[in-house]
């Protein structure tokens, strides 16, 4: 059954089989295996006969649960490539569909999950050369963060509206986490007890082992049955731990990716006092170590119930070994768990610090780097440096007591099971219980088996205080305020002749009522008008798009927008990669319509100096382009959306007032002339092409209409008027005086006053720069074998490698003692109860 199901099915990458056939399957696992062990019980307990059909059927039963188990789970459910990557400098698009492979693990057969051989291709390639990222397979759609996240999402939005204390704890986490990836946990912890049972079997059945060969009578025809129970038990230690593990590796893998998508979209979401109260630094941690640490965790996470089942099994063969002296070995392993509780405190106090720590690191290493360029105009490289030095030292002084902790901790546990080991075979002597060798031998293998538990128990309750942590600190984050999704009612495209329309509104950017940003805002906006905001500075015009956007907290009023948006800031926003990318941001290629964008934001010429034209590659946040071209390189981005609704904030006052004329002209009034466009500006030559003017002045809008009708009509509006031909006055006077023939028109804005000459010679300068490659080339990797240099430099760099010899001095005498002492304890030990020991305990 198990064969034609594995032919039937095998490459398919569908789910088959029903929920409750897969628990039945597992139930009938778990029956065989209990079965063998109570049948290999008994033969050797009463020392009956072995007939070979029961156990040969036994074996076959087994063998056919495991097959059954594994090709029912083995089935996956597959799903198209989610991801999007827009601004992988064109890694992705050497892959075309027809080389683009499913994940190898989800067509794999049962035979090849079983032994891994799935993995057999992407080796034979690694082999014969340096694996690229179009080697490696597609993810499996249950491993992608779009199979992930909305499954996560939701369990978290459960948890979070119970309306019991804070919206999101550490617990709820927890349990929104453990729903998300609950299959993976269930498959694991079967692995996990099918592991231990199959590790468990050696010691139980080494005292048997000894009689055997010590020529026991009841033990002569059991000898073939020990061994193959021996390589049966081994085979299934063997591959039960390796699918434990790769599956705890998926589950982690699963669970830091589902955090990390979610992280990232509240990162998006956050109000404007809430990005206050957090730092950049803070958000990178939380990414990049807190949710790595929670991923990590899946390795720890079922030794909270399998410390206590190994416990429990080696108590119950030290018992069936050495009797009542079992429950002295009980009590030393309760007295060294008990022995870690005050190290387990310290080490989540020193583990808080030094996450506080970290984020004040990280904060001042991102300011600086952000603020390089004037700490290297000052010179004040050197101070900063020890600034940073000194936060990294405060850093590193709880890290060493963390680790002090640590160690101390670690100490304790890895002498545990030798002190367990004295301790119990002292109460054997106290209470005249003789010590054979066969009994020595499967207490000190069960002493041997129990010492994993007990050694990576002061790493799990390590990794259980990172973890608690990094949870509290991740569910603080995702407690933040966010911007109010009911703040603007969208309304689909074309269902209303208003575009945007604002009543009574009042917007503040803190939430507070008493000192609102915005307040009293009353316009609508029609299908395809041009609105020109204007007023001085501080009155209030960014804010009015960013209320527009929904960004600003709304206190009262209605907002209501008709149709998709496209926001154009005053600061350019670049993302590192090629120009091309920046501009498509996502969408398909429609070379007309890419080639009109060029023309119309008067990028040609710009792209016809740069070395690599549209393919040339923007350093980190445009630094190789300058002020005017990155905000044209903004501009074309916004066009190419096709938005129904364009909001652009002051963005003509980084070019200089030829090409902000130029973009006016054909962005504003030629390409966008059928939408609906919204723009803040200074300059008093673009107000009168607007069907409707508002004038900003304290937060309110102080003069609405025409440029013709408000002209006469106020104050406000007059006083710019004024202003602008005051500073015009003024620099035609300072141009006379200067005997310069040229006249200059300048705006009344935060200009970068950038001429076009200057932004051809900076692109010309910076293509110089780049003539013989791409600012950004692809990373260059070492090929062969890592030389001895390099392991040498590693081991020297601590101490100048004065640590070496001590560290190999104490592990050759760890080794040699711990060997010296099993052989000690075989060779004291007699052969049985009526030999003498060589030794005498008198």
């Amino acid at each position: 059954l198990a064969a034609y199901l594995h032919l039937q099915y095998r490459g398919r990458g569908e789910e088959r089989f029903a929920a409750p056939l897969k628990l039945w399957w597992a139930l009938f696992l778990l029956l065989s295996v209990l079965a063998v062990a109570v049948h290999a019980a008994t033969t050797l307990s009463y020392g009956l006969p072995v007939p070979a059909l029961p156990w040969a059927r036994d074996a076959v039963e087994v063998l056919a649960a495991v097959a059954l188990l594994v090709a029912g789970f083995s089935a996956k459910t597959t799903g198209g490539s989610a991801s999007e990557e827009p601004l992988l400098n064109g890694a992705s698009e050497s892959r075309g569909d027809d080389t683009v492979d499913a994940s190898l693990f989800t067509s794999a057969g049962f035979l090849s999950v079983l032994t891994f051989s799935w993995m057999g291709p992407l080796l034979a390639v690694g082999n014969k050369k340096a694996l690229g990222l179009d080697d490696v397979p597609d993810l499996d759609h249950a491993d992608s963060v779009a199979g992930l996240l909305p499954s996560f999402k939701t369990n978290l939005e459960a948890q979070a509206g119970d309306g019991s204390g804070p919206k999101f704890t550490a617990f709820k986490l927890t349990k929104a986490l453990v729903r998300t990836v609950w299959w993976h946990i269930a498959v694991t912890a079967l692995y996990a007890l099918i592991y231990n049972l199959a590790t468990y079997v050696g010691p139980y059945l080494i005292d048997s082992l000894v009689q055997y060969l010590n020529g026991d009578e009841r033990y002569a025809s059991k000898g073939k049955l020990l061994v193959v129970t021996f390589i049966v038990a081994k085979v299934f230690e063997c591959l039960s731990q390796r699918h434990w593990f790769f599956r705890l590796q998926q589950a982690g893998i699963r669970a830091r990716s589902a955090l990390v998508s979610v992280v990232y979209q509240k990162g998006l979401s956050l109000s404007s006092t809430s990005r206050q109260s957090r730092t950049s630094g803070e958000m990178i941690n939380i990414i990049s170590v807190d949710a790595d640490r929670v991923g990590l965790f899946s390795w720890y996470m079922h030794d909270l119930w399998l410390v206590p089942l190994q416990v429990g099994m080696a108590l119950f063969i030290l018992y069936s070994t050495l009797g009542v002296a079992s429950l002295a070995a009980l009590g030393a392993t309760i007295v060294v768990m008990l022995a870690n509780v005050p190290p387990m405190k310290m080490q989540e106090k020193f583990q808080q610090k030094l996450m506080d720590c970290k984020d004040v690191r990280m904060k001042a290493t991102s300011e600086i780097l952000r603020n390089m360029r004037i700490l290297k105009l000052q010179g004040w490289e050197m101070k900063f440096l020890s600034k940073i030095i000194d936060l990294r030292t405060t850093e590193t002084s709880w890290l060493k007591k963390y680790l002090y902790t640590s160690t101390a901790a670690t100490f304790v546990f890895w002498g545990a099971p030798t002190f367990v080991a004295v301790v119990t075979f002292g109460a054997c002597m106290l209470l005249g219980i003789p010590l054979e060798s066969g009994k020595v031998l499967s207490a000190l293998a069960t002493f041997r088996v129990l010492q994993e538990p007990i050694y990576n128990l002061p790493d799990t309750i390590s990794m259980m205080i990172q973890t608690k942590v990094s949870l509290d600190r991740i569910a603080s984050f995702l407690c933040l305020e966010e911007l109010p999704t009911d703040s603007v009612e969208r309304l689909p495209s074309g269902s209303s002749n208003v575009a945007i329309e604002v009543s009574n509104g009042c917007f503040s950017w803190d939430g507070s009522p008493e000192l609102p940003t915005l307040k009293d805002l009353n316009f609508q906006a029609q299908q395809g008008m041009r609105v020109a905001v204007c007023g001085t500075v501080g009155s209030g015009k960014s804010s009015l798009l960013s209320c527009i956007l929904g960004e600003v907290p709304k206190l009262s009023g209605e907002v209501k927008i008709c149709g998709t948006t496209a926001y154009v800031s005053q600061t350019a926003w670049i993302q590192s990669g090629k120009i091309q990318d920046n501009i498509l941001f996502g969408k398909e290629m429609d070379s007309e319509k890419y080639d009109k964008v060029l023309e119309w934001c008067s990028l040609k010429k710009d792209l016809e100096i740069l070395p690599f034209g549209d393919k040339t590659v923007i350093g980190e946040r445009g630094i190789n382009l300058s002020g005017g071209q990155k905000q044209r390189i903004q501009i074309a981005r916004a066009l190419y959306q096709d938005a129904d609704i364009y909001l652009f904030d002051d963005p003509f006052s980084a070019v200089d007032a030829h090409t902000g004329s130029h973009l006016f002209k054909e962005c504003l009034l030629g390409a966008l002339a059928s939408k609906t466009v919204v723009y803040v500006t200074h300059q008093i030559e673009f107000l009168p092409s607007a069907d409707l003017i508002l004038v900003m002045k304290g937060g309110r809008i102080a003069q609405a209409g025409k440029y013709n009708d408000i002209l006469g009509s106020g104050e406000e509006l007059m006083e710019l008027v004024g202003a602008h031909q005051d500073a015009l006055t003024a620099l035609d006077v300072i141009d006379v005086a200067n005997g310069g023939s040229e006249t200059i028109s300048l705006s009344l804005s935060r200009s970068l006053s950038s001429a076009e000459e200057k932004d051809k010679q900076n692109g010309k300068d910076d293509g110089d720069k780049v003539q013989s490659g791409q600012l950004v080339q692809e990373e260059e990797r070492e090929k062969g074998r890592v030389g001895f240099w390099v392991y040498w430099k590693y081991l020297t760099l601590a101490y100048g490698g004065a640590l070496v010899p001590f560290v190999l001095i104490a592990q050759l005498l760890f080794q040699v003692l711990q060997i010296a002492s099993n052989y000690w304890m075989a060779w004291a030990s007699p052969v049985s109860k009526d030999a003498e020991p060589p030794v005498s305990f008198n």
